[in-house]
């Protein structure tokens, strides 16, 4: 239950203040003048507090200025008259977030009532997110050094100066996101526009995701053991992948499709480092598609399986990922499997490709790509049947 502290020096109107907002559940606090409403503020601590602005004593707006020095989270609405309107602006300027005007109003007051609530809600939420977030910024710091760590014993980067160089411009990008979203959430929430919160939010989640995908891909691209293998029914990891991705394909109009060998049954491969693999073929493809300049095209993803026998009777596991968005020019296809090379920029890492490659080869198979400017791409992941 929300408590709410109300201060006025007109007792009836104060009694009728205290009998509305009880009716609609609210925990109703009360004082009479300025002096008592900072003593019971300080004693219990509301989360809302209605004043008005012409009291005896400690006046409304000296009331809001020492409540914000109190608790700056508090939301205060206060109440004018109706030629108070260069007093109510002055509230407004001192962190009031919103004003109603005298003869009071149930309908009015409660609007207010319930926008000053949603705010501390909003507040409350960004507050959460961004201790959230600072967790997960230093439990991924925690991951990349643990990471780079294991690539030095391992010696499997070369040049360990050109790996932190790109560790740090992948984090950059990451954190200019993560503040740009804070940013919109907070305007959007101080200015009331909902459009822009949505925007800042979704900002965050999309960031927060680059630094979940560039921590897996890392610690993959970093390990030195070889493939947990174990039973694995590959389409089931293709159909739970290509969930994954059904809401950002169907808000950007990119159809998902598959067509799944029936006779792929189990298989003898390690379901994270395949699952991986999908999670980056696929997502590469839907984002051809997302950056492709052709509007007319109907964009479509196909994720095909099947199993087929060679003239040595050798069977092999064929898995490809087909789009038709932008496609590659020769010179991006020359510098695909290179470290921190990325041509999403603001969205890419550039490990993904270098980690499929790395799983498939370890599971001792190959990657096929073909790719078009304009056209598309089609990646082939060949694995032999263990």
């Amino acid at each position: 239950m929300t408590k709410i502290l109300v201060i006025d020096d007109e007792r009836p109107i104060l009694d009728m203040l205290e009998l509305s907002l009880s009716s609609e559940g609210y925990d109703v606090l009360t004082a009479e003048n300025g002096e008592k409403a900072l003593e019971i503020f300080k004693e219990q601590s509301p989360q809302l507090v209605l004043t008005d602005i012409r009291m005896p004593g400690i006046d409304g707006i000296e009331v809001l200025k020492r409540i914000k020095t109190l608790n700056k989270e508090v939301e205060v609405v206060v109440i004018t008259g109706h030629g108070d309107m260069n007093i109510a602006i002055a509230a407004l300027q001192h962190g009031a977030s919103d004003f109603v005007t005298k003869p009071l109003r149930d309908e009015v007051l409660m609007v207010s009532i319930e926008r000053a609530e949603k705010k501390l809600a909003m507040c409350r939420q960004l507050k959460d997110y961004t201790d959230n977030l600072e967790q997960k910024v230093e439990e991924c710091k925690l991951s990349l050094r643990q990471a780079q760590e294991q690539l030095v014993k391992t010696e499997r980067l070369a040049s360990m100066g050109e790996t932190v160089a790109g560790l740090a411009h992948c984090i950059k990008n990451i954190m200019t996101g993560l503040g740009g979203g804070m940013y919109m959430f907070h305007t959007g929430m101080v200015k009331e526009k909902p459009a822009m919160v949505e925007e800042g939010w979704a900002m965050f989640q999309r960031n927060m995701e680059r630094v979940s995908d560039l921590v897996l891909d890392l610690l993959r691209y970093a390990k030195q053991t070889a493939p947990q293998r174990g039973p694995c029914r590959l389409n089931e990891v293709v159909r739970e992948v290509m969930r994954i991705f059904r809401v950002e394909a169907g808000i950007h109009k990119v159809a998902l499709s598959m067509d799944l060998d029936p006779d792929l049954k189990e298989a003898d491969i390690e379901y994270d480092g395949m699952q991986r693999v999908l999670v980056n073929l696929i997502a590469n493809a839907v984002d051809a598609c997302i950056y492709d300049a052709d509007i007319s095209k109907k964009w479509e993803v196909l994720v095909k399986t099947r199993v087929r026998t060679g003239a040595d009777q050798v069977k092999t596991i064929h898995i490809t990922v087909t789009d038709n968005g932008c496609g590659m020019t020769d010179e991006v296809k020359g510098h695909l499997f290179q470290r921190f090379f990325t041509t999403k920029a603001g969205r890419g890492i550039g490990l993904g490709l270098l980690v499929t490659q790395k799983v498939v080869h370890e599971h001792g198979g190959e990657i096929l790509l073909e790719s078009t400017a304009g056209q598309g791409t089609s990646v082939s992941v060949l694995l032999p049947v263990v």
